[in-house]
Formats: C-alpha cells, sequence, structure tokens
C-alpha cells in the first residue's frame, strides 16, 4: 500500500513540476521579449521531448502544452502514432533521406533541411500525401563540424531557390545551433547573422512567408529571443537532464 502511495505522489509531483516549468518558461519568455519590445505571442516554445517516454509527455499535454520536437525518425513515429492527434510536432533534428516517407502526417513542420537531394525526398512524399510542409532551413554559421547546414549565403540561395521550385513545401524561415563553446557575444553574432540572412531572403526572393526563426535552446534562448527567435526549443529546463542510456 504505502509502495503503491509512494508511487502515486511521484506522479503527481512530476506531472507538477512540469507544468510549474512550462509556467515559468512562459512567463520567462512574456518578459524577455516585452523587455526588448516584442510580442510574446510571435514567439514559440517547442517542448523537447526526445528520449522521453510518453507517460513524461503527456503530463507535458495535462499542463496545457501541445506543440513538441523529436531529433530522431523512429523514435518520433512510436509516440506520435500513440499521442494524441492534436498535437503539432516539429523535426528538429537531421533527418535522412530515406527517413523522409515517414514524415507525412507526422511531422507539420521540419526545422533541419539541410541538402537539395532531401527537399526532393520531402516534396515527392508530401506532394503525394496531398499535403503541404512548413520547411526551415538549418544554418551552421558558427561552421561546427558536428552540426549540419548551410555554411553561406550563396549556398543558402540555392537551397532557397530549390524550394522555391516545390509546390508541397512552404519555406518558413531559418533554424540554427550556436557552438555550445561560444560566449555570450559570439553567440549573440550568430543568432543576429542568421535574423539577417532571414530578411535578405525575404527581400531577395520577396518571400511574405519566411517570417520564422528557430534558434535558442536551454543554455542559450533569453539571447535568441533578444535577436529575434520566434521558435524556441526546450528540453532539458522543462523535463530535467535527459537519460540517455534508456
Amino acid at each position: 500500500r504505502s509502495l503503491e502511495t509512494n508511487l502515486h505522489l511521484q506522479i503527481v509531483v512530476a506531472r507538477v513540476s512540469i507544468s510549474n516549468q512550462i509556467a515559468s518558461i512562459q512567463a520567462h519568455i512574456q518578459k524577455l521579449a516585452q523587455a526588448v519590445g516584442r510580442n510574446p505571442d510571435d514567439i514559440q516554445l517547442i517542448a523537447v521531448s526526445k528520449t522521453q517516454n510518453l507517460s513524461t509527455i503527456q503530463k507535458a499535454i495535462e499542463a496545457g502544452h501541445h506543440v513538441f520536437g523529436e531529433n530522431k525518425m523512429q523514435e518520433a513515429i512510436e509516440k506520435i502514432d500513440a499521442l494524441p492527434k492534436n498535437l503539432e510536432w516539429h523535426f528538429i533534428g537531421h533527418l535522412q533521406k530515406n527517413k523522409a516517407k515517414f514524415s507525412p502526417h507526422r511531422f507539420q513542420w521540419i526545422h533541419s533541411i539541410d541538402s537539395i537531394a532531401l527537399i526532393h525526398q520531402l516534396q515527392k512524399r508530401y506532394q503525394a500525401a496531398g499535403l503541404t510542409l512548413n520547411a526551415l532551413i538549418q544554418v551552421n554559421v558558427s561552421k561546427e563540424t558536428t552540426k549540419q547546414g548551410v555554411e553561406s549565403w550563396p549556398e543558402l540561395c540555392k537551397m532557397t531557390e530549390a524550394l522555391l521550385e516545390c509546390d508541397a513545401i512552404a519555406l518558413r524561415g531559418l533554424m540554427t545551433i550556436s557552438d555550445p563553446s561560444f560566449n555570450e557575444e559570439e553567440t549573440k553574432n550568430v543568432f543576429a547573422t542568421v535574423r539577417e540572412w532571414k530578411n535578405q531572403l525575404q527581400q531577395t526572393y520577396s518571400l511574405s512567408q519566411c517570417t520564422e526563426l528557430s534558434m535558442g535552446m536551454s543554455s542559450d534562448y533569453p539571447l535568441a529571443i533578444a535577436e529575434g527567435a520566434t521558435f524556441i526549443r526546450i528540453g532539458t529546463s522543462i523535463f530535467g537532464a535527459r537519460d540517455y542510456a534508456k
């Protein structure tokens, strides 16, 4: 009996904790946005649920959160297919071309478009499904060798032109990950550069829908908001440290 009671208490505490963390981050987003003259409603919190189990994600749903990010397709499929259908899913990791077929009807957004070959695969799959994908091009302005993404303005233009030929993909903006070894000033410069590239794309190609900036994680989202982020990707600050051994 006492074991059951303790387990129940642990579940309740975890649910309250996740709910509190989400509320705390949302309040912080509001404060940060107002401090730089931005509308907090223009900033979407993506709860990064990679390595988290179904019951943990369910606690976030019960707290009223419905926007989640995953970075591995196989892990994501199991979760998306088991959870309520009214959730919004964002793919934020490197997507292999042969996994593109699993994306329609599961992911409404892909933040990590990093090759023309991937664009062609996604166009084929979403067109066949009669769906439109919201896409962000991943840029790697810090030129980290372990990260994907375009590293130069000419590369970005080529990727943009490939996307503009697709009727089943809408180019909505850019995504980046700052080098974790960068100091605050270097990180700000990364985010500012990505914002400038997004603005240049809008002007060069007359892209009224290209408005999104996916940048900022648990460690650096205040800097990202100051530089114009519209999506911030938060995992550990909501769910706690990840257990990669699971």
